[in-house]
């Protein structure tokens, strides 16, 4: 498994592409393609078919995968988009910081 910087739940900023400088929570990530899909951005439009008499066919929105890369964390303390740490808090367990205001961000 690849570990990442990106978790679900995470409240994150598009450093690059059309959707730079938008704000958006992540909804799934998928680390073996570093992958990351968030909430209201890089909408794609598709064609539908209908498949039956109930189901419309049509246009129909939705979010498109995001090289996680282009993505970046943003820190509830600061609110700014920042690099990750890691470190072992004093229980021993692995926690992500802010390298911007030294703020630990897991729960």
């Amino acid at each position: 498994m690849n570990k990442m910087h990106i978790k679900t739940g995470d409240e994150v900023m598009v450093i690059s592409g059309k959707d730079k400088g938008k704000k958006g929570k992540v909804i799934a990530v998928n680390p073996d393609e570093r992958k990351v899909i968030v909430d209201k951005i890089n909408i794609m439009t598709r064609h539908q078919k209908a498949r039956n008499q109930k189901q419309q066919g049509g246009l129909v929105q939705k979010e498109s995968p995001l090289y996680a890369s282009k993505v970046m964390r943003v820190c509830p303390r600061c609110e700014k988009p920042t690099r990750i740490g890691r470190q072992i808090n004093p229980e021993g367990k692995n926690v992500r910081y802010c390298k911007n205001c030294k703020e630990v961000i897991d729960d």
